[in-house]
Protein backbone atom coordinates (compact mmCIF):
# COMPACT_ATOMS: atom_id res chain seq x y z
CA UNK A 1 0.00 0.00 0.00
CA UNK A 2 1.43 3.50 -0.81
CA UNK A 3 1.50 6.74 1.01
CA UNK A 4 -2.00 8.43 0.93
CA UNK A 5 -0.18 11.62 0.02
CA UNK A 6 1.51 9.60 -3.18
CA UNK A 7 -1.60 8.63 -3.94
CA UNK A 8 -3.33 11.77 -3.89
CA UNK A 9 -0.22 13.47 -6.28
CA UNK A 10 -1.05 10.43 -8.52
CA UNK A 11 -4.50 11.34 -9.05
CA UNK A 12 -4.12 14.89 -9.34
CA UNK A 13 -1.33 14.09 -12.36
CA UNK A 14 1.45 16.40 -10.28
CA UNK A 15 3.80 12.86 -9.85
CA UNK A 16 4.01 9.94 -11.98
CA UNK A 17 5.28 6.09 -10.96
CA UNK A 18 9.02 6.94 -12.53
CA UNK A 19 9.53 10.64 -10.26
CA UNK A 20 8.60 8.53 -6.22
CA UNK A 21 10.55 5.52 -7.31
CA UNK A 22 13.34 7.75 -8.11
CA UNK A 23 12.33 9.35 -4.34
CA UNK A 24 11.82 6.39 -2.43
CA UNK A 25 15.26 5.11 -3.90
CA UNK A 26 16.93 7.93 -3.05
CA UNK A 27 15.48 7.69 0.78
CA UNK A 28 16.85 4.33 1.28
CA UNK A 29 20.21 5.02 0.03
CA UNK A 30 19.93 8.14 2.33
CA UNK A 31 19.35 5.55 5.34
CA UNK A 32 21.98 2.60 4.18
CA UNK A 33 24.59 5.15 3.76
CA UNK A 34 23.65 6.63 7.57
CA UNK A 35 23.28 3.90 8.95
CA UNK A 36 20.84 2.76 11.96
CA UNK A 37 22.38 5.31 14.82
CA UNK A 38 21.76 7.94 12.75
CA UNK A 39 18.98 10.03 12.41
CA UNK A 40 18.38 11.57 8.74
CA UNK A 41 18.45 14.80 8.77
CA UNK A 42 15.36 16.83 7.19
CA UNK A 43 15.78 20.44 6.07
CA UNK A 44 12.55 21.28 7.07
CA UNK A 45 12.85 20.58 10.58
CA UNK A 46 16.41 22.19 11.02
CA UNK A 47 14.78 25.44 9.86
CA UNK A 48 11.75 24.92 12.16
CA UNK A 49 13.98 24.34 15.10
CA UNK A 50 16.37 27.50 14.20
CA UNK A 51 12.70 29.65 13.86
CA UNK A 52 11.51 28.81 17.46
CA UNK A 53 15.02 29.26 19.01
CA UNK A 54 15.32 32.58 17.46
CA UNK A 55 12.00 33.25 18.62
CA UNK A 56 13.02 31.96 22.40
CA UNK A 57 16.04 34.37 22.01
CA UNK A 58 13.81 37.39 21.19
CA UNK A 59 10.87 36.73 23.48
CA UNK A 60 13.84 36.56 26.11
CA UNK A 61 15.17 39.69 25.21
CA UNK A 62 11.65 41.42 25.35
CA UNK A 63 11.25 40.12 28.56
CA UNK A 64 14.24 41.51 29.79
CA UNK A 65 13.70 45.02 28.71
CA UNK A 66 9.90 45.12 29.94
CA UNK A 67 11.49 43.73 33.28
CA UNK A 68 14.06 46.44 33.33
CA UNK A 69 11.14 49.65 32.77
CA UNK A 70 8.68 48.04 35.55
CA UNK A 71 11.99 48.50 37.72
CA UNK A 72 12.70 52.02 36.48
CA UNK A 73 9.10 52.71 37.17
CA UNK A 74 8.73 51.16 40.72
CA UNK A 75 12.22 53.29 41.04
CA UNK A 76 11.00 56.69 40.15
CA UNK A 77 7.46 55.56 41.98
CA UNK A 78 10.10 55.59 45.28
CA UNK A 79 11.29 58.56 44.49
CA UNK A 80 8.25 60.31 44.22
CA UNK A 81 6.55 58.81 47.42
CA UNK A 82 10.36 59.88 49.15
CA UNK A 83 9.76 63.94 47.85
CA UNK A 84 6.25 63.98 48.82
CA UNK A 85 6.57 62.45 52.31
CA UNK A 86 9.78 64.30 53.19
CA UNK A 87 8.55 67.91 51.30
CA UNK A 88 9.50 70.86 53.46
CA UNK A 89 7.47 74.23 52.82
CA UNK A 90 9.73 77.08 51.90
CA UNK A 91 7.89 80.02 51.73
CA UNK A 92 9.78 83.17 52.31
CA UNK A 93 11.24 86.36 51.48
CA UNK A 94 14.87 85.86 51.13
CA UNK A 95 15.78 84.60 47.68
CA UNK A 96 18.25 81.59 47.38
CA UNK A 97 20.01 80.98 43.88
CA UNK A 98 21.17 77.71 42.56
CA UNK A 99 22.48 76.49 39.30
CA UNK A 100 20.01 73.68 37.70
CA UNK A 101 22.01 72.44 34.67
CA UNK A 102 23.39 75.49 32.54
CA UNK A 103 20.53 77.63 34.33
CA UNK A 104 20.09 79.68 37.08
CA UNK A 105 17.10 79.37 39.24
CA UNK A 106 15.96 80.89 42.40
CA UNK A 107 13.27 80.32 44.93
CA UNK A 108 12.09 82.07 48.07
CA UNK A 109 12.17 81.12 51.20
CA UNK A 110 13.21 82.19 55.05
CA UNK A 111 16.49 82.86 57.00
CA UNK A 112 16.42 79.40 58.58
CA UNK A 113 15.91 77.59 55.53
CA UNK A 114 18.74 79.63 53.68
CA UNK A 115 21.00 78.85 56.54
CA UNK A 116 20.33 75.14 56.40
CA UNK A 117 20.98 74.88 52.77
CA UNK A 118 24.06 76.90 52.08
CA UNK A 119 24.90 74.14 55.72
CA UNK A 120 23.95 71.02 53.57
CA UNK A 121 21.27 70.29 56.37
CA UNK A 122 18.69 70.14 53.30
CA UNK A 123 18.58 69.85 49.42
CA UNK A 124 16.99 70.74 46.35
CA UNK A 125 15.68 68.19 44.19
CA UNK A 126 13.25 68.29 41.04
CA UNK A 127 9.55 67.44 41.51
CA UNK A 128 8.25 66.62 38.03
CA UNK A 129 8.08 70.49 36.79
CA UNK A 130 9.10 72.01 40.19
CA UNK A 131 11.60 71.54 42.96
CA UNK A 132 11.34 70.72 46.33
CA UNK A 133 13.37 70.61 49.69
CA UNK A 134 14.23 67.76 51.48
CA UNK A 135 16.40 66.86 54.39
CA UNK A 136 20.21 65.32 52.90
CA UNK A 137 19.63 62.30 54.81
CA UNK A 138 16.28 61.55 52.08
CA UNK A 139 18.59 63.34 49.11
CA UNK A 140 21.35 60.63 50.04
CA UNK A 141 18.67 57.76 49.49
CA UNK A 142 17.28 59.58 46.29
CA UNK A 143 21.13 60.25 45.15
CA UNK A 144 21.20 56.10 45.07
CA UNK A 145 18.20 55.84 43.22
CA UNK A 146 18.06 58.71 40.72
CA UNK A 147 21.22 60.95 41.05
CA UNK A 148 19.98 63.13 38.33
CA UNK A 149 16.96 64.16 40.75
CA UNK A 150 19.33 66.14 42.97
CA UNK A 151 19.66 69.73 42.30
CA UNK A 152 21.64 70.71 44.88
CA UNK A 153 22.73 68.90 48.25
CA UNK A 154 25.78 70.85 49.79
CA UNK A 155 27.71 68.39 52.30
CA UNK A 156 30.22 69.17 54.39
CA UNK A 157 32.77 67.56 52.49
CA UNK A 158 32.82 70.12 50.01
CA UNK A 159 32.28 73.19 52.20
CA UNK A 160 35.32 72.13 54.42
CA UNK A 161 37.56 70.95 51.05
CA UNK A 162 37.20 74.37 49.92
CA UNK A 163 37.88 76.14 53.11
CA UNK A 164 40.87 73.74 53.12
CA UNK A 165 42.27 74.28 50.05
CA UNK A 166 45.73 77.14 49.37
CA UNK A 167 43.28 79.79 49.26
CA UNK A 168 44.93 83.51 49.47
CA UNK A 169 41.57 84.73 51.39
CA UNK A 170 41.38 81.70 53.58
CA UNK A 171 41.71 84.22 56.55
CA UNK A 172 38.62 86.57 55.08
CA UNK A 173 35.43 84.78 56.44
CA UNK A 174 32.14 84.98 53.84
CA UNK A 175 29.37 87.07 55.68
CA UNK A 176 26.27 84.70 56.08
CA UNK A 177 23.84 87.14 55.02
CA UNK A 178 25.39 87.87 51.26
CA UNK A 179 23.39 87.78 48.54
CA UNK A 180 24.37 87.16 45.15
Amino acid sequence: MKNALQEQLLKAGLADEKKLKSMKKERHLQRKQLGKKQKIVNEATVLAEQQRLEKVARDQELNRQQQAEREKRAIAAQVRQLIDVNRIAHKGEVAFNFADGTLVKRIYVNQKIHNELTQGKLAIVRDADSYALIPAQIADKIQQRIPDAIVLCNTRDILDEAAAEDDPYADYKVPDDLMW
